[in-house]
């Protein structure tokens, strides 16, 4: 497991392929002959670094540990989903001063929305991907098609465009906050070795 980022790092600590085989190999179900040599200390090695960022990530508060599952676990589940659309949408709604019944029910859907455009521009960890849905009236188009839910376009820079810049801001914050003590581990045993 060679460690280049935090991201990363959480992604790969879950994923333990068996002894001289390969990612494709292990999801073929075939052991594909490589030029490697035999039997060496390198899968050892993969599981100590592993223990360590598992342990960091089984420490953070399980908000926490949900949003970055769900942005950069191996196999993130529904539950780590919908929990860090809800961390997203809890601490959206915490900086906004009011908002009515009917407002909060489609903030709530806007949240997932944007969650789901954080995460995409994050895959892969080294956050290269650009928004698909940065234009206001594709996003709505998107909001109709996967939720049913209908944004007006005549406000939309005074009634959804600041709460979609809190979601974003709120994304950015947790996820601030679950790589944290990853990136803490990382340093320590960067400068142990």
């Amino acid at each position: 497991m060679k460690i280049h980022s935090a991201r990363q790092a959480w992604h790969d600590c879950n994923y333990n392929p068996a002894p001289g085989q390969t990612s494709d190999a292990a999801e073929l179900g075939v052991v594909v002959q490589g030029t490697e040599r035999g039997p060496t200390a390198n899968p050892a090695m993969h599981g100590a670094l592993a223990g360590h960022i598992q342990s960091a990530i089984a420490r953070l508060h399980f908000q926490l540990r949900a949003f970055g599952n769900a942005m950069y676990a191996a196999e993130p589940t529904d539950d780590d989903r919908e929990e860090a659309e809800a961390a997203v949408f809890n601490l959206a709604c915490s900086r906004v001063e009011r908002m009515t019944a009917s407002k909060r029910g489609r903030a709530e859907y806007v949240a997932k929305g944007v969650f789901r455009r954080y995460r995409y521009m994050h895959q892969g960890g080294q956050s290269a991907n650009a928004d698909p849905l940065i234009k206001p009236e594709v996003f709505r188009a998107w909001m109709k098609g996967e939720y049913d839910i209908e944004l007006q376009s005549a406000a939309w820079g005074r009634d959804w465009e600041p709460f979609v810049q809190l979601c974003f801001d709120a994304c950015y914050d947790i996820d601030a906050r679950a790589l944290s003590p990853i990136g803490g581990v990382i340093y320590k045993m960067k400068e142990a070795a």
